[in-house]
C-alpha cells in the first residue's frame, strides 16, 4: 500500500494520490468508514487503481460488508495479478459462505512466485476452520520453505502446534523466531505463555517483564507475570501485581481470581465477591 502513484512529470502528487494516502492512514487507524469513502472516490475517478480497490476491500471487510467487497476487488484482481488483492478476494468469498471459491483462489495465489506470505496464512486459516489441521500445518510449512524470513508464518506454525498441545515444537519455533526478531512483543508474549505452561516460571517472568516495559498498560501480561510470581512462591509480589492488573479494569477480575485459585501459592475464594474485595477492586 505504500507504493502510491504520483505524477512523474510535475514531481507533485495529484489529489487522487493524496486521497489514497489518507485512505491508507484511515485504515491503519481503524477508521474503515473514512477509508471506504476516500478509496471509493479514487476508484470513481480511476477504475484501474488497484491500490484503491485493495483499500476499499479491506475497509468493507472491516465493517462486515464482505458481500460488497467482492465485485470491486474481483475486478481489480483480474487486472492486476496482485497477490494481496487476490487474498482480499479470498477473505471476502469465505466470509460470504463461498468457501470452495476462496480455497481455489488461495491455491492459485500461493502458487505465485515470489511467495506472498499472507496468502499462505489465510489459506492455512481457512483449512483450520474446516478441521483440516494437517493440511493447515503443511501449508504454513510450505510458506516458510519459500519465505524463510516471514516471521508471521513461524508464529502461526508455533500456534498450530500449541493448539495441539505440542509445546516442545511450539517453544522451539518461537525461540528461533525471537532470535530472528528480538523486538517483537507478539513473539515474546507467545513464548512466555508457553514457558508458563511448561513451568519455566523464571524465564517466563523475565519475558513478561520485558513486555511490560514495552506495554505498561497490558493488563493480561501483568496477570501472567503475577501467575509466575505466585508459582515461584513470591506471594506478596504476585498479589500486588494482580492488584495492579485489575486496578480500574473490572473486566480483569475474573482472570485475576482464576490466577489466585489456580496457582500453587495462590488463594481460593468460595465467593467471587470475596476475591473482588481481596483485590481491592
Amino acid at each position: 500500500m505504500s507504493n502510491l502513484p504520483h505524477n512523474p512529470s510535475s514531481g507533485r502528487r495529484n489529489p487522487g494520490d493524496e486521497a489514497l494516502e489518507r485512505a491508507v492512514v484511515a485504515l491503519q487507524m481503524r477508521r474503515p468508514g473514512e477509508a471506504e469513502r476516500l478509496a471509493a472516490g479514487v476508484l470513481r475517478a480511476n477504475r484501474n487503481n488497484h491500490i484503491a480497490a485493495k483499500v476499499l476491500g479491506w475497509a468493507l471487510l472491516a465493517q462486515n460488508r464482505a458481500g460488497e467487497a467482492i465485485a470491486p476487488v474481483e475486478r481489480a484482481a483480474r487486472r492486476s495479478n496482485d497477490p494481496e488483492i487476490e487474498t482480499v478476494l479470498a477473505v471476502a468469498l469465505a466470509a460470504t459462505g463461498r468457501q470452495q471459491e476462496a480455497l481455489d483462489q488461495l491455491r492459485q495465489t500461493t502458487a505465485r512466485r515470489p511467495a506472498f506470505a499472507p496468502a499462505f496464512r489465510e489459506y492455512a486459516g481457512q483449512l483450520l476452520k474446516l478441521g483440516r489441521f494437517g493440511e493447515a500445518v503443511e501449508m504454513i510449512e510450505s510458506g516458510i520453505a519459500l519465505a524463510p524470513d516471514a516471521i508471521d508464518l513461524q508464529i502461526d506454525l508455533a500456534r498450530l502446534h500449541l493448539n495441539q498441545n505440542d509445546r516442545v515444537k511450539a517453544r522451539t519455533i518461537l525461540s528461533q523466531a525471537l532470535e530472528a526478531a528480538p523486538g517483537r512483543p507478539d513473539i515474546m508474549a507467545a513464548l512466555a505463555r508457553v514457558m508458563l505452561l511448561d513451568g519455566d516460571y523464571a524465564a517466563a517472568a523475565e519475558l513478561f517483564r520485558h513486555l511490560l516495559a514495552l506495554r505498561p498498560d497490558d493488563a493480561m501480561t501483568r496477570a501472567d507475570l503475577a501467575a509466575c510470581q505466585l508459582e515461584m512462591g513470591a506471594r506478596d509480589a504476585g498479589e500486588a501485581t494482580l492488584r495492579a492488573a485489575t486496578r480500574g479494569r473490572p473486566e480483569m477480575l475474573g482472570r485475576a481470581i482464576h490466577v489466585l485459585a489456580a496457582t500453587s501459592h495462590g488463594r481460593f475464594f468460595f465467593r467471587p465477591s470475596a476475591g473482588v474485595k481481596f483485590l481491592g477492586s
